[in-house]
């Protein structure tokens, strides 16, 4: 079975969704189905985690599927590194996407503090997966602080504007060992295989499949997406040519 392993955790699926943005959570609940993804990621400075009331994560089959809490909305390295603790305390868990966000407008990474917090929380046991931009001077700089992953932004997060800058994804997958996952600018189907042709371990996505106009339907059309970008990244394709090249054999001809 084609799995990707994250630090000490084996998932099945190549295709991380998020749990925002959805008409409803029966939908969202329908879409993380049809996703096939066993790793889902929840805000934690955005649900109740108490559980006093109801709350998004009682929409979510923890027999199923795994959380990926994630440290959105924090704008500096001790907002992050308090909400990380929070989220290990309060849903058991190690696992942490790690956003510190630096412009709020683009919603672009605030790299240097992203650094720093990741150092912080890998010393302190915390399987880091650090959503960063597509610098590959930064990738290798967080995999060397110890993330279990490093997740490069496609595009701004929610514009569904594809990869805009192929090559340097491309010059992260040869220089850092640790998983590649594409984090935020994918909007279709098309997106997501061409993000696993190139080599990508994974995908993480939420508002391509949640502000679709079908979101079971988009989720479904992302997992088949992401298996066949990654099935045609591993067959190997032909290499691309200027001139035509005859499908059939030119030579044993008779005359």
């Amino acid at each position: 079975m084609d799995t990707v392993k994250i630090g000490k955790y084996v998932f099945k699926s190549r295709l991380m969704v998020g749990t925002g943005k959805y008409p409803s959570n029966e939908i969202m609940v329908k879409a993380l189905e049809a996703s096939g993804a066993d790793l889902v990621t929840v805000a934690v400075r955005r649900v109740n985690l108490d559980r006093s009331k109801e709350s998004l994560l009682d929409h979510i089959d923890l027999k199923k599927y795994r959380l990926l809490p994630n440290t959105a909305a924090c704008y500096t390295a001790d907002d992050a590194i308090r909400t990380a603790r929070l989220a290990r305390e309060a849903l058991d868990t190690d696992l942490i996407k790690l956003e510190v966000i630096g412009d709020e407008k683009t919603l672009f990474p605030d790299t240097e503090a992203l650094l720093e917090a990741a150092r912080v929380l890998v010393k302190e046991g915390f399987t880091v997966m650090p959503y960063t931009n597509d610098d590959p001077i930064m990738a290798k700089k967080l995999e060397d602080a110890g993330c279990a992953a490093v997740m490069p932004l496609a595009a701004p997060i929610g514009s569904g504007l594809d990869i805009r800058n192929p090559y340097n994804i491309r010059i992260i997958l040869e220089t850092v060992k640790v998983p590649i996952i594409v984090d935020a600018g994918v909007g279709t189907a098309s997106d997501a295989a061409i993000a696993m042709e190139l080599g990508c371990d994974g995908l993480l996505m939420n508002t391509a499949i949640a502000s679709a106009k079908d979101p079971v339907a988009m989720a479904r059309a992302m997992n088949l997406a992401t298996e066949a970008g990654r099935l045609a990244f591993t067959s190997g394709r032909i290499p691309k040519k200027l001139y035509a090249t005859a499908s059939s054999p030119l030579s044993g001809l008779i005359e």
